[in-house]
């Protein structure tokens, strides 16, 4: 019983710190791929830096439908030295662009540490910005995440909701809540993964991709594939991302 007491205090904390950090807006915690669907905790004392880049392909400059979206350089560190529960905290920044900082955190549990066979299970905010409705999106996620039969994968299924004066469509509509999924499986084990997602609603958030992962080494690797989008009239046509990923400690 102490220890359920114990973990609903730390639980409250956490609550108190992302109510804190809702006075800000932009920036993502551990990803699958375009969204944050995965049950995945950066692990404590691990930094992690993610540079994320999104540009289009085959599109001249007179078709008016070339751009890129600001590149996020972001850091994002595990926080709690529990096994059985994990947070992180993490802060972006992006450039070019007016508003550039934004923050994010998630706290969550371990497959198998709720009772044998349990999923991942999290609760995070990300897309925490700086600039009242304009950056500030706010975005709750709730991810529950489960290991599939041997060499099956993982698969993430969660839902969202944020900002309603900024997740509308690109005709003004409200489209502040959706779900999301992602799934991510070796194609060769420690050098090579599959990864896909999606995110559901015609807003800022919504669309997917499906990429590879290159693995350098298991702290060191590089993402690259096409993301779609659901309201082009909000990110325009579809982008090729590279993502360099790298965890490190001290």
């Amino acid at each position: 019983m102490r220890r359920l007491y114990g973990l609903a205090r730390l639980i409250g904390a956490v609550a108190i710190l992302m109510g804190c950090l809702s006075g800000w807006a932009g920036a993502t915690p551990s990803t699958t791929y375009w969204t944050p669907s995965v049950s995945d905790v950066q692990a404590y004392g691990v930094w992690h830096l993610g540079i994320d880049n999104y540009f289009t392909l085959n599109k001249k400059v007179s078709s008016g439908q070339q751009g890129a979206f600001p590149t996020d350089a972001g850091i994002t560190v595990g926080a709690l030295p529990y096994k059985r529960l994990n947070l992180e905290l993490g802060v972006d920044l992006l450039h070019p662009a007016d508003h550039f900082l934004y923050f994010n955190a998630k706290l969550g549990t371990p497959e198998g540490s709720l009772f044998s066979g349990s999923p991942a299970l999290n609760v995070g905010i990300f897309n925490v910005g700086t600039k009242k409705d304009v950056t500030n999106f706010n975005i709750v996620q709730f991810i529950a995440g489960k290991t599939l039969p041997p060499n099956m994968g993982r698969l993430h299924v969660g839902y969202y909701v944020g900002n309603s004066k900024l997740l509308r469509s690109s005709l003004g509509e409200k489209e502040n809540a959706g779900y999301m999924v992602g799934y991510d499986k070796w194609m060769v084990k420690d050098r090579l993964m599959l990864a896909a997602d999606y995110a559901s609603g015609k807003n800022a958030i919504g669309g997917g991709g499906v990429g590879l992962y290159v693995f350098f080494t298991k702290d060191v690797s590089v993402l690259v594939g096409p993301v779609w989008f659901n309201d082009k009239g909000i990110n325009g046509a579809w982008k090729w991302t590279t993502q360099l990923d790298v965890n490190f400690s001290f």
